[in-house]
């Protein structure tokens, strides 16, 4: 299947590892130019200099209330347009509800949730007919996760807000949905510890560009009747609809 995405321009957060750099890898071998952004340099560099001449790294926070506008003038320079963005978090501290602390919540908040609100709300700005934005949520968003109060707690949150934002900007042609991973392979799910395939249905932990497939083509016209879903990329492991 043609996705229809050469020379379109997408900003990718969370874009030097994991699945934001799995997204990227699917989008740039479909013909696509991406925005990394990320804290530290030297990593999207590295992530970028793989990539070729269709990508660039952005060193930015989402907590930033610049980074929005410092991305999609990134783009908008080097390449004169902007067509979506996947918005990715990364993860928040672990922990229960009741040894998780105000600051923990108020930090995670402003990157986590607010960071993100703010991205699409100033990307929606910039895109056209045919744009879309498209968030990294978690299986938490339909079941809670064991110790993770905080993700828990926000990422519903976020599904809600991007459920609303498709309804705002779907009288102009523009998509947003989002896309809940279960347990895939990459650093953070090493760093929880939480690699078992227990209760997956396939048998198996996924593989970063197999998330990445999935996101490349809700980003792409050819799910252009596809907006203000959910979409689990889990092997099954969510038991809720």
């Amino acid at each position: 299947m043609d996705l229809r995405l050469s020379e379109r321009v997408f900003l990718v957060t969370g874009g030097a590892r994991g699945l934001g750099r799995a997204t990227a890898d699917c989008l740039v071998a479909e013909g696509a130019r991406v925005v990394l952004s990320g804290r530290d340099q030297a990593s999207l560099d590295a992530a970028a200099s793989e990539l070729g001449d269709s990508a660039f790294g952005v060193a930015a926070d989402n907590a930033d209330p610049a980074t929005p506008g410092r991305l999609i003038a990134a783009a908008t320079e080097r390449w004169g347009r902007v067509d979506g963005a996947l918005i990715s978090v990364g993860g928040p501290p672990t922990g229960p509800v009741t040894d998780t602390s105000d600051e923990d919540w108020t930090r995670s908040f402003e990157s986590v949730f607010l960071g993100a609100v703010r991205l699409a709300r100033e990307v929606a700005a910039a895109l056209s007919e045919g744009g879309t934005i498209t968030f990294v949520l978690s299986s938490s968003v339909r079941s809670p996760l064991p110790n993770m109060a905080i993700s828990n707690g926000l990422r519903p949150g976020l599904a809600m807000v991007a459920k609303a934002l498709a309804d705002e900007l779907g009288p102009r042609g523009i998509r947003v949905n989002g896309l809940m991973p279960g347990r895939v392979a990459t650093e953070r799910l090493r760093e929880l510890g939480a690699n078992s395939a227990d209760g997956i249905p396939l048998g198996r932990v996924g593989e970063p560009a197999e998330f990445g497939r999935v996101a490349a083509f809700l980003m792409s016209p050819a799910s252009s009747f596809v907006s203000g879903v959910m979409v689990p990329v889990d092997g099954g492991m969510l038991r809720a609809l």
